[in-house]
């Protein structure tokens, strides 16, 4: 009868240490679906600052573009001949000034608007059609709304891109 009686009590030995086991297998379980969560909360708070970075260097950029199409138009302004028109007609008249026989550029490429990818700006227009200052199309809404420089003044507060107008000196 002992042996029988070892055997039964290893037997429920076994099945206490079974037992044990699984609840053990539980609790890591829930370890490792806590460890989840944790990486997916540290994941997207990276991804939020990414994104901050991304879009603080797409202003930065916007701000660049802009002032070199400022530039481009002042200084078409002041190349114009006696009898020309002091504002284009169109953006690549920036590229290839027809109103010289020699070559003048004052814009090396038209740019790609870096808020919407695109090469197709926001133009504002004179009474006879000339372009006097452009600006970007995205209505999205800066992160940059304070501390410019004083060239960029006017940018203060403004709620879009849009609003951020890069215009012609005295335009």
């Amino acid at each position: 009868m002992a042996p029988r009686i070892q055997n039964q009590m290893a037997a429920f030995s076994g099945f206490r240490r079974a037992r044990a086991f699984k609840r053990m297998q539980g609790f890591t379980y829930i370890g490792v679906l806590v460890l989840v969560a944790l990486m997916g909360i540290a994941l997207a708070a990276t991804g939020q600052v990414w994104h901050t970075a991304q879009q603080r260097e797409k202003e930065q950029e916007l701000l660049f573009i802009g002032h070199q199409f400022q530039l481009a138009l002042d200084q078409y302004a002041k190349h114009t001949p006696v009898r020309g028109r002091r504002q284009p007609l169109q953006l690549e008249e920036l590229l290839k000034d027809p109103r010289h026989p020699e070559v003048q550029r004052y814009l090396r490429k038209i740019y790609p608007d870096p808020m919407t990818g695109s090469a197709e700006w926001g133009l504002i227009v004179g009474p006879n059609g000339e372009i006097l200052g452009v600006h970007s199309l995205s209505d999205g809404e800066p992160v940059k709304k304070s501390n410019f420089g004083l060239a960029d003044r006017l940018f203060e507060g403004r709620m879009k891109y849009s609003d951020w107008v890069f215009m012609h000196a005295s335009g």
